[in-house]
């Protein structure tokens, strides 16, 4: 039974990780870290739901996440769009990083 159960545990844990395995994307048990390049059309999906950069200054980023388009900032609650809950971790003049949870 013990097997079992820890075999259930892996295969779970394996399924919640696949949700977020792409490039710019690194997930941990409850939340993935997303990072989007500032580029045009750069996208990226995490979770099942795409989120793709539209713009950035010093602390605001505005994403196109499911459809919608949400405009988070640097500091602020996480926003729930999608489903998903995101915040803003750190805008460079390459990158974004958003953080990214059920």
């Amino acid at each position: 039974m013990l097997i079992f159960k820890s075999l259930v545990v892996a295969v779970f844990g394996a399924a919640l990780l696949t949700g977020c395995s792409s490039d710019g994307v690194n997930c941990g048990v409850d939340q993935c870290t997303v990072t989007i390049q500032r580029e045009t059309n750069a996208s990226v999906e995490v979770l099942g739901v795409e989120a793709e950069f539209v713009s950035a200054d010093d602390n605001t980023v505005t994403l196109q996440v499911a459809g919608q388009q949400v405009t988070l900032t640097k500091g602020q609650q996480a926003v729930e769009v999608g489903g998903l809950q995101l915040s803003l971790e750190s805008v460079t003049q390459s990158a974004i990083q958003v953080q990214v949870s059920r």
